[in-house]
């Protein structure tokens, strides 16, 4: 470095192949992190439609185009992917020779050459036109340039598909009875950082006015913010922030509005980008996170004197027995009042987003005004806490749907087709026609009466999903086999009756574990060991993912996703606490007693609420984890009987009984916001609630992490970690007619290629908290995980292990339950009698359920 100061960091890089997901490096200057941001800077992967033109389906509805990637060189700035600051980080470098080290976090790439180079503004508008005259450049006359938005040429993740808008006459392509592709972004281009890029061809060299049709009706009280760049260059300071304000409906924005901005384009192609941008709003965001953490901070050393159900007579003296608690609450009260303030003159106007905060500053004004009403106050205050949260949730999306791009002289005047009252009532009379013929359950091609082979799916998911779905089906099973897929939502609690009545369909999809073997009993399904290739089907799964689709000898199903439990825990709540994370329930135990001494609670998940009346209710994670783990089973003769009233079975029982009689600890809570107030710190859930945490819980990235489950020690001194998996997977009827062309289909389904290009595709469409859990081995390794996060869940998923699924099964959840109410709640029982009690139960419905189906003793 020739002399000391700030510089900025670009890099040319090359996204190689991995796994669909944003590149991510950690920054290290002279081997040390230079400031927080830069453990997780992110690089962009380029995504454009696989085909030039829309392709239709056999009912003349256009069909989402698929995202691939197109990979090319691209040069970019190290800076905050979060939006918080919208210029690139400054590096500070002394005069002399540095080390600058990249760290992989994720995905892979090529980099070609990194530049050091002090960062300077652009310059404004009123500098730029004078440039502009001072060159000579002239206003362009008569010209009007249209592009389409759905025409983008690249984007920054495969979310930002064009999309079908039907609300609207003024969009084009426009029709009211088949689906047209006419827009792109909408809420998938609402993050930070992302962006669409079109190319523009003009004519010749002068002045220009550039305008959006856009539909900005999403966010109220707060706009959409974008940054415009021309050829990778911002034209002037007032594009760094352009706001979309709040508007039903679509309109014309001018950049400039009244008096329009005049661009300088050379004849030739150009490239436009706009990225979403948090603008004036990023220091109000940060400002908010910042005082929420506090606050979540003070929650805590509350509760450590209170507990969570204080006693409203008792005098606990908070504002003494903890260090700047009412300086605390000032500060951030004063800090709320001012960013509400700014947020009111930003908005034009008083909104729900600044009555919230407004809302928090008020409760912290008056338990300043009186600290002994701390106490009883603290429920409200948590609910306010966790209002805060979703209120920076909301605040960083910055939705914008875009129609159409004009580049136009500035003496042109702008198109207004479809934005007049008659177009608007005349759509909506033809709307409300086709609403009549159309059949909205059917997705895209329906096979016709004279196509020899198809196979009728049923999906029990969404419909964003289902389109998903049919669209690979369209793409890849059908050219493939000749196969045709009729595929239809349904709710998947009609299979039974539709299938008794004849109408079923010959493949079910997303089924509950329960379900196969159920069916399996009263010959509804298909065995599907009698395919001759199924052995090497079954080797793309763990062989615990099969063992409640078995039945007889039998196996009737595929599994689709498989999940198990991860202990989750708050990095920065443990050190605070001096706790090292629990490897043995042993250790467990001696955490527990650290964690009531402070009023905070561990996290055991209890009850799986049906989704559905009469759902199948599985036997307790927690149970099945430590019986499991202590070498016991849960039914013992070939499925004859429970083995729950075995030694192992009772004591186990007893176990898990203990720590809701012993421990205090509770049966029903709401993990992802107890693990995110801190109050929660550490606790057992499904390997999917990392999707959700890190969606859900921006303020605490870096703060937390997952690891395998507690384990036992065995004889041999060796940890026992095993935990039993949950899942769903895909029925072949009995009553399919083509089952050859059915196993086709359900081995495309669950192949690995299959598998990898729908879970990425969730992810696209539906950000991180959707990625999809995959029970197919190879798929698992293909998604994005981090690098540390990936090794954490591979190493539990070895010691995973299935529960079969037996005649009369259903009571072993339902009873453990009735069991583990009647020692927890009613405090009167014995863990072993209620559990000798419920076992019988359990046997007699077994047998009764044998006989019913002429199995022998």
């Amino acid at each position: 470095v020739p002399e000391a100061g700030f510089y900025t960091i670009s890099m040319l890089y090359y996204p190689i192949e991995g796994k669909s997901s944003s590149i991510e490096r950690t920054v290290l200057i002279d081997g040390a992190i230079p400031f927080e941001e830069a453990a997780y800077v992110q690089f962009d992967r380029i995504w454009d439609n696989e085909y030039d033109e829309i392709q239709r389906d056999n009912r003349g509805n256009d069909l989402r185009p698929q995202q691939v990637e197109k990979p090319a060189w691209r040069a970019a700035v190290f800076k905050d992917f979060e939006g918080y600051y919208d210029k690139p980080f400054q590096f500070y470098l002394s005069k002399g020779t540095h080390t600058l080290t990249l760290i992989s976090q994720r995905e892979p790439m090529i980099i070609r050459n990194l530049k050091l180079f002090p960062y300077k503004d652009p310059a404004s508008y009123e500098d730029t036109l004078k440039r502009y005259q001072a060159e000579g450049q002239e206003e362009t006359e008569g010209l009007l340039i249209e592009v389409q938005g759905e025409d983008a040429i690249a984007k920054s993740s495969p979310t930002l598909y064009p999309v079908n808008e039907r609300t609207s006459p003024a969009v084009y392509p426009y029709s009211a009875k088949e689906v047209r592709i006419n827009t792109i972004g909408g809420y998938n281009w609402r993050i930070p950082g992302q962006w669409i890029e079109w190319e523009i061809d003009v004519p010749e060299t002068g002045l220009y006015k550039i305008a959006f049709k856009a539909q900005q009706n999403f966010v109220r009280g707060i706009y959409s913010t974008r940054q415009l760049t021309i050829d990778g260059e911002v034209p002037f300071k007032e594009m760094e922030k352009v706001a979309f304000r709040f508007k039903n409906g679509y309109r014309m924005d001018v950049m400039g509005a009244k008096e329009p901005y005049l661009f300088k384009l050379e004849k030739g192609k150009h490239i436009l980008r706009l990225e979403t941008s948090l603008g004036e709003f990023a220091p109000l965001i940060r400002e908010v996170e910042d005082s929420l953490f506090n606050l979540n901070a003070m929650y805590r050393k509350i509760l450590m004197v209170t507990g969570t159900a204080p006693d409203e007579v008792r005098d606990y003296s908070v504002e003494q027995r903890i260090p700047n608690l009412l300086e605390t609450f000032q500060a951030e009260s004063d800090r709320l009042k001012e960013v509400g303030k700014q947020l009111k003159a930003l908005s034009g106007g008083s909104s729900d987003s600044e009555a919230l905060l407004k809302t928090m500053s008020v409760q912290l004004d008056e338990m300043i005004k009186d600290p002994d009403t701390i106490p009883r106050r603290l429920t409200a205050y948590k609910t306010n806490t966790g209002g805060l949260g979703t209120w920076i949730l909301k605040a960083r999306e910055m939705p914008l749907e875009i129609d159409a791009i004009y580049v136009l002289s500035p003496d042109k005047k702008l198109p207004k087709a479809g934005m007049g009252f008659f177009a608007e009532l005349w759509h909506e009379i033809a709307t409300f026609f086709y609403s009549f013929v159309i059949d909205y359950n059917q997705i895209g091609n329906v096979t016709e009466a004279e196509d020899r082979r198809s196979v009728t799916v049923w999906i029990g998911s969404g419909r964003d999903q289902a389109n998903t779905l049919k669209s690979m089906i369209d793409e890849t099973f059908t050219p493939l086999t000749g196969i045709n897929v009729n595929l239809k939502l349904a709710q998947m609690q009609t299979l039974l009756p539709a299938t008794l009545a004849g109408q079923g369909p010959d493949v079910a999809m997303q089924i509950g574990n329960d379900l196969p073997v159920n069916y399996a009993m009263r010959n509804a399904a298909a065995d599907l060991t009698q395919f001759p290739d199924f052995e090497e089907v079954s080797k793309r799964f763990r062989e615990s993912a099969f063992v409640p689709y078995s039945y007889q000898k039998g196996v009737y199903a595929l599994p689709e996703t498989q999940t198990f439990n991860m202990l989750f825990y708050r990095k920065d709540v443990l050190k605070e606490l001096g706790l090292d994370i629990p490897h043995t329930w042993g250790d467990v135990s001696n955490l527990l007693a650290v964690l009531n001494k402070n009023q905070m609670q561990f996290a055991l998940p209890l009850v799986l609420q049906p989704s559905y009346p009469g759902e199948n209710i599985p036997p307790n994670s927690v149970y099945a984890t430590l019986l499991m783990q202590n070498g016991g089973q849960f039914y013992r003769n070939g499925g004859k009987e429970s083995d729950l009233d075995s030694r192992i079975g009772v004591e186990t029982f007893k176990v898990w009984t203990e720590f809701y009689t012993d421990y205090r600890l509770e049966r029903e809570f709401d993990f992802p916001n107890r693990f995110r107030t801190g109050e929660m710190p550490i606790g057992l859930a499904d390997y999917t609630m990392y999707n959700q945490l890190s969606v859900f819980a921006p303020e605490i990235r870096g703060m937390w992490g997952f690891v395998p489950v507690p384990g036992t020690v065995q004889k041999d001194g060796a940890i026992n970690r095993e935990v039993p998996s949950g899942g769903s997977g895909t029925l072949m009827l009995e009553s399919a007619e083509d089952k050859e062309a059915a196993w086709a289909f359900m081995k495309w389904w669950t192949g690995d290629e299959t598998q990898t290009q729908f879970g990425r595709e969730m992810e696209g469409l539906m950000g991180a908290a959707a990625r999809y859990p995959t029970a197919n081995i190879n798929a698992l390794d293909s998604l994005p995980w981090t690098v540390g996060d990936y090794r954490n869940l591979k190493a539990q998923f070895e010691w995973v292990r299935g529960i079969p699924e037996v005649p009369g099964g259903y009571f072993t959840g339902r009873h453990l339950f009735n069991a583990f109410y009647r020692v927890v709640v009613n405090a009167k029982t014995q863990p072993r009698e209620a559990m000798m009690d419920y076992v019988q139960y359990i046997q007699d419905e077994i047998s009764t359920k044998r006989k019913e189906f002429g199995l022998a003793d």
